[in-house]
């Protein structure tokens, strides 16, 4: 259904209920989808998607992501491929506002492409640094991938969120030295800017202090449990509207169309969320999981090499899968032999949606270096592929660092709870 042009939730739901009718019966099926239906629009911690979403579109009127770039690149451009580096920063800030690989990488690049190339930075690095960069926008909490996540496999918003918070700074670092090994053995493709004085840097820094502030206030707030989730959202949402009114940003058509934009996207992903569900419940019904289960035992193959096994299983989906909707469709399936392999619930939707990332930039689907593409319709798709292979390899040592040091994932969160 998905090859035939069926949309996610859509098709989820009908192979779900069409499953269910076979096993269990049409009434019952139906009974069972009206009552998936109910438990999911009732859902209190639901109410975070669109709050967060709505934050999202206010700052993104604020032009948050020109600001963002502008103040990584005043402290970074005068070095040698710092602008990359910057454009790697802003995708980060970008996406502790937007929680979406796609939108990140549209503004973020928008902003840092003509830039750099007007400096005399290789299309390359230029488009491979931002499409890179974009999937920052997907682990960095707020991250709607996560409230997906969360609601579907039943997991604490608030503890994801937390447990992100140093996988998305890994993600970055690592990015950060790709550059570096870049720029050291080839120097000219990122050559150095002229160097900001102190005063341009602070007047940067002026101009986005509010949104950092916000910003701390609502994944701090949320990662020290001062706050839930949904309150951190209308939080956030609050204080975007109150910085787009104080930069003069606000009015009638901008709040129309952010509230606009918010329930399109909000229904699409209500929809998802609703089908991906049903076909749970489906899968559950079959006995395939414990079957799986059973199966990956059987092979005896410890808990490392399961974990690789369905690393390259993710790995060959995302190449030709939407990330959300290998999300949806595997959750069920690879959850109960994750937990079986040792690892939690937690660690899982951390290690999905990294694997869900690099399906963003992984040839031949790789949505992200499209949506560079269209920002650079000059430069062709084969230099962004190009450009993009050392990030996509520091993508695979990350992976291997989450398998091998679930610490990285888990110690805040059970840091945070003590």
């Amino acid at each position: 259904m998905l090859l035939l042009g069926v949309r996610i939730g859509v098709a989820l739901g009908l192979v779900g209920i069409g499953g269910l009718a076979l096993v269990i019966g049409t009434e019952p099926a139906l009974i069972k989808a009206g009552v998936v239906v109910i438990e999911v629009l009732t859902k209190y911690e639901l109410g975070t998607l669109p709050l967060f979403l709505l934050m999202a579109q206010l700052f993104f009127a604020a032009d948050a992501s020109r600001d963002l770039f502008d103040a990584a690149a005043k402290f970074l451009g005068h070095r040698r491929g710092g602008l990359a580096y910057a454009a790697v920063a802003g995708c980060a800030g970008f996406g502790t506002i937007n929680g979406s690989s796609l939108a990140t990488a549209a503004t973020v690049g928008s902003v840092a492409l003509p830039e750099m190339r007007k400096r005399g930075y290789s299309d390359a690095l230029a488009t491979g640094s931002v499409a890179a960069g974009g999937t920052l926008g997907q682990m960095i909490p707020p991250s709607g991938a996560l409230i997906v996540f969360g609601i579907i496999a039943e997991q604490s918003i608030g503890t994801l969120f937390t447990a992100a918070i140093i996988p998305g700074i890994t993600q970055t670092l690592l990015y950060m030295a790709v550059i570096w090994l870049v720029i050291r053995f080839r120097p000219d493709l990122g050559p150095t800017s002229e160097r900001a004085s102190w005063g341009e840097r602070l007047r940067s820094i002026a101009r986005i202090w509010d949104m950092i502030i916000l910003i701390t206030l609502v994944i701090g707030g949320i990662t020290i449990g001062w706050v839930s989730p949904s309150e951190a959202a209308a939080i956030g949402a609050t204080g975007a509207l109150i910085i787009a009114t104080i930069r003069r940003r606000l009015n009638l058509a901008m709040l129309r169309d952010a509230f606009e934009t918010t329930l399109q996207t909000s229904g699409l992903i209500l929809l998802v969320i609703i089908g991906a569900l049903i076909f749970s419940v489906f899968v559950s019904v079959t006995g395939l999981t414990d079957a799986l289960g059973d199966a990956v035992r059987s092979m005896h193959l410890g808990s490392f090499a399961t974990l690789v096994l369905i690393t390259l299983f993710l790995l060959l989906l995302g190449s030709v899968l939407d990330g959300l909707a290998l999300m949806l469709l595997t959750t069920p399936i690879l959850l109960p032999i994750v937990v079986d392999a040792g690892m939690t619930p937690i660690w899982f939707g951390i290690f999905i949606t990294r694997a869900m990332e690099i399906g963003f930039v992984h040839p031949p689907l790789g949505m992200n270096l499209y949506v560079i593409q269209g920002v650079a319709k000059d430069v062709s798709i084969n230099k962004i592929f190009k450009g993009v292979l050392p990030f996509l390899a520091s993508d695979f040592v990350h992976l291997l660092i989450l398998i091998l040091l679930p610490a990285t994932v888990l110690w805040l969160p059970d840091l945070v709870s003590q």
